[in-house]
């Protein structure tokens, strides 16, 4: 496969930017968060990977900044394009168009939710499947989250930004001040400076529809994100892997390990939702044992 950058053109006719890093025969494509984010805290897999032969595949989903941005303001491109299915159904086409196959499959946050999906649709075309920070159900998210804003900022700040909230008033300075204090206890605990930017790189429009303005409040589509029903078709060896110190709860993860066929639980101390920044060397043990074993036929859930 052609190594570096390649634009590919899907076949509504958008172009995604897409990166190949390492040579190997074992494959694994990389689905990012948000939705509405980048690629870039995959960026080094390929490096960190090479002494296992992976070739390292990923891509910035339709609408994010490295790739073709639509005009979602249009309501016929809007209800087309940002949708469950053509985020799913665009995964498969992206691993169509690079040629992969008997591959594995990872996914952060809303990546970990296309995981999901793809291995239940899909699951015929993967090796494995890792789930990266991603709950099953969302209400056990919700629970989650409204913990973590009263330990970080106790009752009298959880109050300012539950009224800002109820007056949709989520510019506020303050209130955004709040939120940057939950960013770096719970998202993104290390903040390096290599993957920052003089500004934001968020597909906000993306981003709001499925989310909705922070990691701390939900409000749109994921609000109704409820997929344990569909745990049990999921066959192929799984990986799920979550922080210590995250938004995303670590209970919830424990279920899914249960409810998954084929399933195995790592958590990642000090780590919060981007613990692959925050604690690399425990995250990338988890993952190359996690691909060992599955390649050596040693995997046992």
């Amino acid at each position: 496969m052609k190594q570096g950058t390649t634009i590919i053109t899907l076949d509504n006719g958008y172009h995604l930017w897409t990166n190949t890093q390492g040579e190997g025969d074992i494959q694994l494509l990389c689905l990012h968060g948000g939705p509405g984010g980048t690629h870039e805290y995959w960026e080094n897999f390929g490096k960190e990977l090479a002494d296992l032969g992976v070739q390292v595949s990923m891509y910035d989903q339709l609408g994010s900044w490295y790739s073709d941005q639509p005009d979602y303001s249009d309501p016929e491109i809007a209800e087309k394009y940002l949708t469950y299915d053509y985020f799913l159904d665009e995964v498969e086409e992206v691993r169509q168009k690079l040629g992969l196959d008997n591959f594995y499959l990872i996914g952060q946050s809303w990546g970990g939710a296309l995981v999901q999906m793809y291995a239940e649709k899909y699951g015929d075309h993967l090796k494995g499947a890792i789930i990266s920070s991603m709950v099953d159900e969302i209400d056990e998210y919700v629970t989650s989250i409204n913990q973590c804003r009263m330990d970080a900022l106790g009752p009298e700040k959880v109050k300012y930004m539950e009224e800002k909230e109820a007056e949709n008033d989520l510019e506020d300075k303050t209130y955004q001040e709040y939120v940057d204090v939950l960013n770096a206890e719970y998202i993104d605990r290390k903040q390096p400076a290599a993957i920052s930017h003089v500004i934001s790189t968020m597909a906000t429009d993306v981003y709001n529809v499925f989310q909705g303005d922070n990691e701390f409040v939900i409000t749109g589509k994921l609000k109704d994100w409820h997929f344990r029903n569909h745990l049990k078709n999921i066959t192929v060896p799984t990986l799920l892997t979550f922080g210590e110190h995250e938004s995303m709860p670590i209970s919830t993860a424990k279920i899914m390990q249960k409810e998954i066929p084929h399933a195995r639980l790592e958590t990642t101390p000090n780590g919060g939702h981007h613990h692959m920044i925050d604690n690399p060397p425990v995250y990338f043990d988890h993952l190359k044992k996690f691909i060992r074993d599955v390649e050596s036929d040693n995997f046992n859930d």
